[in-house]
């Protein structure tokens, strides 16, 4: 019988020097996480590297064995300095293959496009016994290999292979939230902040400061696996926050 109470990790990294470098702003961290989520994965942790070999072989090997899955978006293309496919299959110890599978969608995809190109069969090579992960938008599958997932940068290709993957992974409980907001410095009920989540096994409540309108304020987020549990925590931050003086907006301000 699976164990209710486990938690179910990933991990993300996020591969490109157009990140770093601020050209390209990132959009797949919060649309993975999302989707995570429903699926009942926790995401843990995220890095975002260069397009470099040993980087990214280092941040694989280190991530795919702490968490349960590793997700990782970028460097999948047809150029040159797409290499995340060869750094990770050295990664793994393993070589590059072309996928049979994938060069039959790229050779369907640009059958009117031009053809297949040495570059654009680029896109079908794959660390040896990796499976794909469908592209139903530009014909470059993802990869999977064991519990690495392998996706492109574009946020919309990745939102696309994100859906093909719906349902297929082993999670838990998806993690559910409400918020509330409030006109109050977090510091001056932070304890009472402790002393809330202590009381809701189960329950995580986040703080969120801001400064608008010449005056401070914070919304919270209360995250739990179960309903019941998540509206108890609620009503109690609620009634604590109130019964201090502090009214409460819900939804958050």
């Amino acid at each position: 019988m699976a164990d209710p109470t486990r938690i179910w990790t990933a991990a993300l990294i996020v591969i490109g020097d157009e990140i770093l470098s601020g050209r390209t702003q990132d959009r797949n961290i919060a649309q993975v996480a999302s989707w995570l989520n429903v699926q009942g994965i926790r995401l843990k942790e995220v890095r975002v590297i260069a397009d470099d070999a040993d980087a990214i072989g280092e941040a694989v090997n280190l991530l795919r064995a702490r968490n349960d899955y590793l997700f990782t978006t970028g460097g999948i293309g047809p150029t040159h300095d797409d290499i995340t496919v060869d750094a990770i299959a050295a990664a793994l110890g393993v070589g590059v293959e072309i996928h049979p599978e994938a060069r039959a969608a790229l050779e369907r995809h640009y059958a009117t496009r031009g053809g297949l190109t040495d570059a654009r069969l680029r896109m079908a090579r794959v660390p040896a016994g990796s499976s794909l992960i469908e592209n139903r938008m530009s014909g470059a599958p993802g990869i999977r290999h064991g519990n690495i997932f392998i996706m492109a940068g574009v946020p919309h290709i990745t939102a696309g292979m994100l859906e093909s993957l719906t349902g297929t992974l082993e999670g838990g409980d998806p993690l559910i939230s409400a918020q509330i907001g409030c006109w109050v410095p977090e510091s001056e009920i932070a304890d009472l902040l402790h002393d809330v989540e202590r009381s809701h096994d189960g329950c995580q409540i986040g703080s969120y400061p801001f400064f608008r309108e010449g005056r401070v304020g914070a919304n919270f987020v209360v995250r739990s696996t179960a309903r019941d549990g998540l509206d108890r925590c609620v009503d109690d931050l609620v009634a604590r926050l109130e019964a201090a003086g502090w009214p409460v907006e819900p939804g958050g301000i």
